[in-house]
């Protein structure tokens, strides 16, 4: 009887890979806690920026329909760097 591939001398046992646990807040060091807190604020600071320039803006002088850029913009840091670096025509 032939051995499995996974049984024979010097096979290395499969292993899940290991996710890291999320922590509650109140776990978090004050530290970690600030960090996050920035984040978000400089988040949510590039996403209204980028919201109420797009409202501003005539249709005219943004590349693309500027509904999917509203779409865009709710993607983290990612969409409204986007809008500020793609979207906008210059005047």
């Amino acid at each position: 009887m032939k051995p499995k591939s996974d049984e024979h001398a010097g096979a290395v046992p499969q292993v899940p890979a290991v996710r890291r646990a999320r922590r509650p807040w109140r776990d978090l060091s004050g530290r970690r806690r600030a960090l996050l807190i920035a984040a978000g604020a400089v988040q949510a600071g590039l996403a209204g920026a980028a919201w109420t320039d797009l409202a501003r803006r005539p249709a005219s002088q943004v590349r693309g329909p500027k509904w999917r850029w509203a779409l865009a913009i709710a993607v983290n840091f990612v969409g409204p760097i986007a809008y500020f670096r793609l979207g906008r025509r210059p005047r």
